[in-house]
């Protein structure tokens, strides 16, 4: 039994170290968002954003830590099954950031896949609405990454222990 402890207790700690991992950068754009959709004009937004690589860690780093935020809390949901009702906010915690991830898919990517084809000189006519869905994109993608969150954390204060 205690070799099992020890195993749940390590699989507890990634778990909410991954899932931290994967909400903080989320949460790092809803902070700078505020300056970027306010003050910031459209050439230094394009040229940070899109030109200047300010974003390349997110994806490469980013993306596997969005996906393991999954992964995790779901095995960690089949560990905990007999263990009512840390199991069922444990599965929630998985399934509000798979939601999260569909939700980029849905709001974010699209913006990306324009920024992708933006060149140096004038700025696009449809810059204002990229920036928008850009950027209010992540904060949706942050809001359901903070549930889930949240939702892991009540798991793992309600798992019985003894």
């Amino acid at each position: 039994m205690t070799e099992m402890r020890g195993f749940l207790l390590f699989w507890c700690t990634l778990t909410a170290t991954i899932a931290a991992l994967s909400l903080g950068p989320s949460f790092a754009h809803v902070l700078e968002s505020v300056p970027r959709l306010t003050k910031w004009s459209p050439s230094l937004w394009r040229e940070t954003t899109v030109f200047n690589g300010q974003f390349l860690l997110f994806a490469a780093i980013g993306a596997p830590l969005d996906v393991a935020a999954i992964a995790c809390p779901g095995l960690l949901a089949w560990q905990l099954r007999a263990d009512r009702p840390a199991f069922w906010f444990v599965l929630a915690a998985a399934v509000l950031y798979a939601v999260s991830l569909a939700m980029w898919s849905i709001l974010v990517k699209p913006a990306n896949d324009v920024l992708a084809t933006w060149v140096p000189g004038p700025i696009p006519e449809n810059f204002d609405a990229i920036r928008l869905r850009w950027e209010t994109g992540h904060m949706v993608v942050t809001g359901i990454k903070a549930a889930g969150f949240v939702s892991l954390v009540v798991g793992l204060l309600s798992i019985r222990h003894g």
